[in-house]
Formats: C-alpha cells, sequence, structure tokens
C-alpha cells in the first residue's frame, strides 16, 4: 500500500520540511516559505491519510485481541466504532488513488467564461465564481486573482484564478466542461424562465518541470494599464500583461499583480498550461467530446444543470449525480459531484 503513494519519499520529505521551517529565518523570504507550506501540505496529503488508515486497522487487531482475553461481549461497542472509522479512513485512502494522475497534484488554473444566455449568462458565471471560491476556502486552499472582465450590466464575463493546494487540479479537473442554468430571469420583466451557459476551464500549473517548449518568438507579448481594483500603481502603469501564442491564436492574459515582471511569469505559466491542455486533448476522449470545432469549450454540451425553476435540482449528467439542495451546492458543496466524477472515471 505505502509503496504505491511513494510513502517513504514524502514521508522524508515532509519530515525534512518541518525542521526547515522551525528555522527562525524561515520567513524572512515570503515567497520560498509559502512555497515550502504548500510542498508540506502536498507530502501530508499522501502521508496522512495512509497513516490514519494505519493507526484504524491497528485499533481493530488491539480489540481483537482484548476481545479474545476478556470475550467479545466485552469490545463488542468498541470495535463496531472502530470498523466504521476503519472503513471511513479506507474510502479516503481509495479516493486517494483516484489523485493519482500525472499532474493531479499540481495547483490549478481556473477560468469561468459566460456563454449564451446575456446578463443571466454574466450572472451564472458570477455564481460559478462564487461556488468555487467558497469549495476552495473550505478546504484551506490559496485562490489568488489572475485576471477578471466584468460585465457592464452586472456579473461578470470572464475571471481566470490559480488555486494553489494539495491536489487542486485533480479536484478541479472534474469541473471543466460547460454549465448550464434555468430560472426565472431577474432581468425579464416579464418574469419568464431563461437558460443561459457559463464554461468552466480548469489546466495544471506548472513550475520548472513543464513538460511543454515554448519558442518565445512565436510569442506576442502586450502590456497595458490594468482595470478595476488594485491600487493607484496598478492603474496607472502598464503593469498587465496580454501574450498572443501566434501558431495556435491562444491568448492570455494577467493583470493582478503590480509587478510587470510577475504579470509577466504569471501569463507564461496560463500559456504553458493551455498549450498542454491542447496537445492532451488528442489523447483524451472527454476532451475531445468537450471542446468544439474551434478549440473551445462547446456550448450545447453541459456537463451539469443548475435548474432553480420550476424545480429544484443541480444534476451532472456525466454521472447522473442529483442533489435537490440548489442552494448548498451553489454554496461550495460540489464534493459529491467531483468524488463521483473520478469514482466513475476509474472504474
Amino acid at each position: 500500500m505505502e509503496a504505491g503513494f511513494d510513502y517513504a519519499e514524502r514521508l522524508k520529505e515532509k519530515e525534512r520540511l518541518e525542521v526547515e521551517m522551525t528555522a527562525t529565518s524561515f520567513w524572512d523570504d515570503q515567497e520560498a516559505a509559502q512555497e515550502v507550506i504548500g510542498k508540506v501540505k502536498l507530502a501530508k496529503a499522501v502521508v496522512d491519510p495512509i497513516d490514519e488508515a494505519s493507526e484504524a486497522l491497528d485499533d481493530i487487531r488491539t480489540l481483537i485481541e482484548l476481545g479474545e482475553e476478556v470475550g467479545e461481549d466485552e469490545v463488542e461497542a468498541d470495535l463496531k466504532d472502530a470498523l466504521a472509522e476503519s472503513e471511513k479512513r479506507l474510502e479516503a485512502l481509495e479516493f486517494q488513488v483516484m489523485l493519482g494522475g500525472e499532474n493531479d497534484h499540481r495547483n490549478a488554473f481556473l477560468t469561468i467564461q459566460a456563454g449564451a444566455g446575456g446578463n443571466d449568462a454574466a450572472d451564472f458565471a458570477e455564481m460559478l465564481q462564487r461556488m468555487y471560491l467558497r469549495w476552495a476556502e473550505r478546504r484551506q486552499f490559496v485562490i489568488e486573482q489572475v485576471e477578471m472582465t466584468e460585465s457592464d450590466e452586472g456579473g461578470i464575463r470572464h475571471v481566470t484564478y490559480v488555486v494553489k493546494g494539495p491536489h487542486a487540479y485533480g479536484y478541479l479537473k472534474a469541473e471543466r466542461g460547460v454549465h448550464r442554468l434555468v430560472r426565472i430571469s431577474p432581468y425579464d420583466a416579464q418574469a419568464r424562465r431563461h437558460t443561459s451557459f457559463a464554461a468552466v476551464e480548469v489546466m495544471p500549473e506548472f513550475d520548472e518541470d513543464v513538460p511543454i517548449e515554448v519558442d518565445m518568438n512565436d510569442v506576442r507579448v502586450d502590456t497595458y494599464r490594468a482595470g478595476g481594483a488594485g491600487g493607484q500603481h496598478v492603474n496607472k502603469t502598464d503593469s498587465a500583461v496580454r501574450m498572443t501564442h501566434d501558431p495556435t491564436g491562444i491568448v492570455v492574459q494577467c493583470q493582478n499583480e503590480r509587478s510587470q515582471h510577475k504579470n509577466r511569469a504569471t501569463a507564461l505559466r496560463m500559456l504553458m498550461a493551455k498549450l498542454f491542455e491542447l496537445r492532451e486533448r488528442e489523447r483524451d476522449d472527454d476532451l475531445k467530446q468537450m471542446y468544439g470545432q474551434k478549440g473551445e469549450i462547446a456550448w450545447g454540451s453541459q456537463i451539469r444543470s443548475y435548474v432553480l425553476h420550476p424545480y429544484q435540482m443541480v444534476k451532472d449528467h456525466r454521472t447522473n449525480h442529483e442533489v435537490g439542495n440548489t442552494q448548498s451546492v451553489l454554496d461550495g458543496d460540489i464534493d459529491a459531484f467531483i468524488e463521483e466524477y473520478l469514482r466513475s472515471k476509474a472504474s
């Protein structure tokens, strides 16, 4: 069991980094410190479920041995509790196996794009934004906004985040695709039912081990003045960066940092992630179905529907998993959908 998870190496890494964190100079370099903390969380995500499952099994063995000495009746209640706890720990370990993909351990770029439906679509994109932010906060993931384009009528047209945490990409890859909202439109004076769409893209964030080489001669880099929140410095200097990859037409932009250098670095990581995703489409049947002929997520092939009228239900069309409490889902309770999808892929 431990060998399959590279447990020994992860345990050594965890112990080494935890010693490193005790140094008095640890927080002198904030960025380096945050990187170490992220590595510790990732190591613990592998080590802890195995340790907890092993401890639960040890408790069962101990109770069985005790029952042989004092009688089964004396330990029956404790043994039932221990079995239930062991089952829970083993399920957590089983789920960890599902997050064993090549890039599942990485941070993720999460992009939400309003689609067909006008103002309702922009509002729906903002609803999804709130849902994913709340989900990430529940998991104590770090969330950094990369760029956002708001709609003039309310809501958002486009937003991108970096979600940082153990297996962020492994979890969020279950969410990529077209999402559909059915409700009475607050923008319709006649209170009619409207259907709107938003697309979710998820890509792994690569560091120095990126499997894609980018020829910068093929990349056009533009700088511009960022709008919106961010302070006077952001709005008065050309700190935002847009990169266009001429061979593929892929465009990425970053405007969240005060430093043009940092925005450029983030934009380049996004470009690498998009080029990687483009390559993966040729290898993955699900991605082939998700993307249209133009290379964009295709409307009409929704993975999930959020129906608020005439009844309330959220249904995933890939797994048929349904939840009647729509508010809970929109408040970030989406783990069941993610787990059902990952289980279906594993099987």
